[in-house]
Formats: structure tokens, sequence, C-alpha cells
């Protein structure tokens, strides 16, 4: 008996939660379609209007009860498929069928107008273009030239390779240019390596490569000096211009190429002085304490006549507080009053003696005989010593430590 009551027990509490379940699933039923009704779809893109007399309904409610109303909400249109239009310059922009418009955006909005020019990750080619080169096509007032060209340093073979690329926008003489150009390592001016001549051409192409065997630790040292000439129908070699590339370790570091330009200069040689003139350039390491002159050229020299001329040579004494500390002298050239030197000295000279440390370079005719005969000299040095153009190239020198500095002196019978 008791199983039977216990039989109808649990019926009666299934039955209960049978219809418990299908209350709830009902009530949730009735509550989504109740939802759905109070929504309202949109066939277009218009925005719901409010009336004055909402507003003033609104305004007149209780913040409580204002908060309990709901908000009405409006489900925005359907977007259908958008279609694109190409135009001439590549952009993309929507076709007025399309119900979806883009809202117009002030000045400032860069994104958008961005974005109306471009897809959405499409790429933007002005992102990747690279500089202009305006080196050929924009030049200063007065420019006679510009030269291009490349310097590579091999340090395994010590070979200095140099690149003759190209020159633009020459100023011949004449109507017609022939171009010619020759490369030299200063200070050694006797020799130098050329290029082929291009006929006929103000912007002449040369691509042409040249070798110079030097040490690495005489490169510092050495300057490449290109001068562009036209060669006219007697073959006569006429100067158009200049360029001058110091070559020093912190540039040519590494066997990387380096492409450089440079505008020509004039060569403005001024007149020789009364006695002629001596150009040398110097160079100071306070590190090891030494004091080179490299001798280069003398011009406008006059010789004793009266006397056999076998050639000239250059004197180079150190002078401290006017005693002489050491002297030294070049090489004997033929008797020519424009002789070439290029030869290098090397003298110790401490830094703290820089002050009472002077230069006397005088230039000497040797005649029959062993017969000197004084054409002129010259004293560059400091304030206690010098004036002019020769403090200047000393002042220069120390503010220019490890790098030579040239320039042209005057000579004088006075020392």
């Amino acid at each position: 008996m008791s199983e039977q009551a216990a039989a109808v027990a649990g019926g009666v509490v299934g039955g209960i939660l049978l219809l418990v379940l299908i209350g709830i699933a009902v009530y949730l039923c009735w509550k989504k379609a109740h939802r759905k009704a109070s929504y309202e779809e949109l066939t277009g893109p218009t925005l719901p209007v409010w009336q004055e007399t909402d507003v003033a309904q609104l305004s007149s409610i209780p913040p409580q009860k204002a908060r309990s109303r709901s908000v009405p909400f409006v489900v925005p249109p359907k977007f259908h498929r958008q279609t694109w239009a190409n135009i001439i310059n590549g952009e993309h922009i929507q076709e007025d069928s399309d119900p979806c418009v883009t809202p117009a955006y002030g000045p400032r909005s860069s994104f958008h107008s961005l974005a109306g020019s471009y897809l959405i990750g499409a790429i933007n080619p002005d992102l990747y273009r690279f500089p202009e080169d305006k080196s050929e096509t924009e030049f200063p007032e007065g420019n006679i030239g510009r030269l291009w060209f490349s310097v590579q340093y091999e340090q395994e073979s010590e070979r200095l390779l140099v690149s003759l690329i190209k020159a633009r926008k020459l100023q011949p003489p004449s109507s017609s240019c022939n171009p010619l150009v020759k490369i030299y390592l200063l200070p050694d001016e006797r020799r130098y390596l050329q290029s082929k001549i291009k006929r006929k051409n103000l912007n002449p192409q040369f691509d042409e490569n040249f070798v110079f065997q030097i040490s690495s630790n005489a490169l510092h040292q050495r300057t490449l000096k290109f001068c562009v000439y036209h060669v006219d129908k007697q073959k006569k070699h006429v100067l158009l211009g200049q360029v001058t590339f110091p070559l020093k370790n912190e540039i040519l570091s590494g066997d990387g190429k380096i492409v450089v330009w440079r505008d020509l200069e004039a060569d403005n040689q001024e007149l020789p002085s009364e006695h002629g003139d001596l150009q040398f350039s110097l160079s100071y390491n306070s590190y090891l304490g030494r004091l080179t002159v490299v001798m280069l050229r003398a011009r406008g020299l006059k010789f004793q006549k009266e006397k056999h001329v076998i050639g000239v040579f250059v004197r180079v004494s150190l002078m401290n507080h006017n005693q002489i500390i050491k002297t030294k002298r070049t090489n004997t050239v033929t008797g020519s009053p424009d002789p070439l030197f290029n030869e290098t000295f090397s003298f110790k000279a401490e830094q703290l003696d820089l002050d009472t440390t002077s230069l006397s370079l005088s230039v000497l005719q040797e005649a029959e005989g062993d017969e000197t005969y004084l054409l002129g000299c010259v004293v560059v040095g400091p304030y206690m010593y010098t004036r002019g153009k020769e403090l200047e190239h000393w002042n220069e020198m120390i503010s220019k430590p490890k790098e030579l500095v040239k320039s042209w002196h005057a000579l004088s019978l006075s020392s």
C-alpha cells in the first residue's frame, strides 16, 4: 500500500514540474514576441523627428518616472552591397544610387579624406616614393658646371678606386665643348690619370674607372683633384673648372663606395708677386707632436740672369725663438721659373712650443761652382713672428689638426 502511495506522489510532483517548465517556455516566447513588436524598422536613412509636444511632456515628467520610461530605439536601415566606380586618377568613389552616403567632414578630418581616396587595406604609392633627385635640375646662380664621381678604397690591396661618372651644365669658351678630365692625387701633380674626350657635349657621360696605388697610412694626407678641360681645334686644353676632394679616414672607413657630386670651381690664380710665390701645405698632429710641410710648387721666380742657372730648390728651417732647430731641403729642380717639388718634410714640435715655433722657407737658385743665390723667402708662424696671410695659414693649421692646409705665399728678399 505504501508503494502505491509513493508512486502516486511521484507522478503528482512530476506533473507539477512539467507544468512549471511549460509555463516558463510560454512566458519566454511571449516576451520575445512582445520585444520584437516594440522595434520599428526603417526602410530609409530617415531619422526620428521629435515633436515639440513630446519634448514638453518629457520635461514635465519627474526624474524618477522619466528614468523608468523606455527610450525609443530605432533599427538602422539595411545596407545593400556597395558598388564602386573607377575614375581616371585611380581613386574609387560611391555611385549616387548607393543608399549609404559618406558624410561630409571638415577640413581637419584628414583620415576620412584619405579613406575617401583609397580603399581600406589598399597601398598609397605616395608613401613609398623616393625623394626627387634635383642635383641635375637645380643649379645655383653663376654655376660653371657640376661633376659626379665615386671613391672606394680597398684595404687589402691598398688601391684607391675612382669612378668618373658624369658632368653637367659645362660652360665652354665657345659654342661647342669637347670635355676632358684629368685626375690628380695631391700633393703629386706631376702624375695624373686622364679620361677620354667627349666630342661636342655639354653634359658628358664618362663612366670610366681609375686606380691609384696608395698606402692606408698616407691616404688621409692625400687629396683628389679633378680638372675639367675643353680641348679646342688646336688641341689646346682650356680649364673649365676644378674639384678638390680631401681623403679622410672617417669618410673611407670600410670597403663601401661613396658617390658624391661637387660644383666646379674656377682656378682664380692671382698674378705672381714681384719676387714670385711659393705654394705649400701645413699639417700638425698634436698626438704625435709632428709638424708636416708639403712643398708643392713655385711660380714667377726671378733668376740671377748673369749666372748660369742649374736649378732651384727650397730650404725649410724649423725655428724656435729665432734659433734654427732643424733644416731640410728639396731636390734641385731644373731651371724653370715655375718648378714643381711635391716633397714632404716632418719636424718634431711639441704642442707647448708652438707659440714660439715658426717655419722659414727659402727659395734658392743653384749656379755653377756650387754657388747659391737667394730668390726669396717666407716665414709662417704664430703672432709673435708673422702677420697677414702667413699668420692666417698657421692658425688654420692649428684649428684643423691632422688636415693638410694649402696656401700660396708671396716671396720676399728680407727674412
